[in-house]
Formats: C-alpha cells, structure tokens, sequence
C-alpha cells in the first residue's frame, strides 16, 4: 500500500527537520573552548544565556520531532486515525516559534558579542578561541532556520488537516 502524497511529505519534512536540529546539537556539544589559564573546558551553552536558550530549543524541538513522527507514524499511518490531529495544530506552531525565537537569540548573541571582542598583545590565543566559540555558536543558529521553515510549513499543514476535519 503506497503512501499519500501529503504523507510523504510531512515524513520528509519532519526528517529534514530532525537532521538540521540533529546537526545543531552536535554543533553545541562539540563547541567548547580549552582555557590554559584556568584548566577547564567552557560548553558553549554556559557562557551566554542566549546559547542557553538556543541549547534548550535544539533539544525540545528533537524532542517533538521525534515524538511527532512516532505519534504521526502510529496514529495516522498505521491506525488511520485523526485523534492527535489538534495536539499537532498547536505543537508544530509554538515549536516553530520556538526555533525561530531560538535561531534570533543566537545569531544576534553571536555577532554582537564578536564585535565587542578586543585583542590584547597577550591574549591573542584566548581572541582566537572564543572567536572560534562564537562562530560555532552561529553555525549552530543559522542550522535552525532550516529546521524553522520546515516546522512552519508543517505547522501550515497541520492547519490545513484541522480545517478539513471541522
């Protein structure tokens, strides 16, 4: 049994989301600055409250994405079902919100904070990491816009599938 069109399309959407939020994630865990002065490692989601934000987003969303596809999967596909069809309306729009809110916070923490850095004749080794820690941190942002659009057409089809129900 082939399945519809629309099907097909909110599966890929939800897969194309999941990768960019995925990649996301990976961007955050990996992004961490060695400072020899003190002998620690600093996460990027522990130095600007807006990176921690981000972090939290990026980690929701992976949440919902897979709980979606899985309730998508179950309900839909396999029981042909409507029952969740509401819950979806309402969770693709705030988890778009979120995102897009998420990927402003970043981007707009990372670039500001870049303009404020000033290089010292000692601490040119400390400039360049934390130069590299925000441009991290801006890869990791600019990874949920993606992740944004293909929440917010699913949100759009998801409105589409209620009104077609009522």
């Amino acid at each position: 049994m082939a399945l519809p069109k629309s099907h097909i399309a909110i599966l890929s959407l939800r897969g194309i989301s999941l990768l960019f939020l995925l990649i996301s994630f990976v961007i955050f865990i990996n992004n961490g600055t060695h400072y020899k002065e003190v002998d620690q490692k600093i996460h990027s989601f522990d130095v600007l409250g807006s990176y921690s934000y981000m972090f939290g987003a990026t980690i929701i969303g992976i949440g919902y994405t897979v709980l979606q596809t899985i309730v998508f999967v179950i309900f839909q596909i396999i029981m042909k079902s409507d029952k969740c069809i509401v819950f979806t309306f309402y969770g693709d729009k705030a988890i778009s919100y979120l995102l897009l809110s998420a990927a402003a916070a970043g981007i707009g923490a990372s670039r500001e904070t870049k303009k404020l850095l000033i290089v010292r004749d000692n601490d040119v080794d400390l400039y360049n990491s934390f130069k590299n820690y925000l441009s991290k941190g801006f890869a990791a942002a600019n990874l949920l816009l993606p992740a944004f659009v293909c929440m917010a057409i699913l949100s759009i089809l998801s409105s589409y599938a209620l009104s077609k129900k009522i």
